[in-house]
């Protein structure tokens, strides 16, 4: 068996990986063709994984012009029997609906936060999200390869 296939995750591992809180490489082709990156948080509205961003941001302003994208999700940096990875390749939909983008920052609140709908003083978060979700766009992430490696399944061994 090829070491590749040994570290490779399943999909529910991908699936279980990404619903964990970590922070996303957005790449996206900016002016000239040069590569854009950005570190974004991310979130999920029903089976859609989403990040928001200004209108004006450079990112969407790529996307607008050029969809494709190559997102990286990491954890493990510190010791490499620990590495684990999904990089998700496709394009990235831009999303001018409010509620849309409404959704993906309670997304957010929630996997990074912490707070909850129901929480006290969540209808404090309930307004400011109203008030970004009409300067925001969400950007809905569309991939078509999903590469993954987990070197915990090597057993220390390389």
């Amino acid at each position: 068996m090829k070491r590749r296939d040994v570290i490779k995750m399943s999909t529910e591992e991908v699936d279980a990986f990404l619903h964990e809180s970590h922070t996303m490489a957005a790449a996206s082709y900016g002016p000239g063709g040069r590569i854009h990156v950005v570190a974004m948080w991310y979130g999920f509205v029903g089976g859609d994984l989403a990040m928001w961003s200004f209108r004006k941001a450079q990112k969407v302003m790529n996307l607008s012009r050029d969809a494709r994208m190559t997102c990286l999700v990491e954890d493990g940096a510190s010791d490499y029997s620990q590495l684990r990875g999904v990089e998700l390749s496709g394009r990235g939909e831009i999303v001018d609906d409010a509620e849309y983008v409404k959704e993906i920052g309670w997304s957010l609140q929630e996997r990074y936060v912490g707070i909850q709908r129901d929480d006290p003083g969540a209808a404090g978060v309930n307004r400011f999200l109203d008030d970004q979700s009409t300067k925001r766009v969400g950007i809905r992430i569309v991939a078509d390869r999903i590469t993954s490696w987990d070197h915990r399944k090597l057993d220390g061994t390389y």
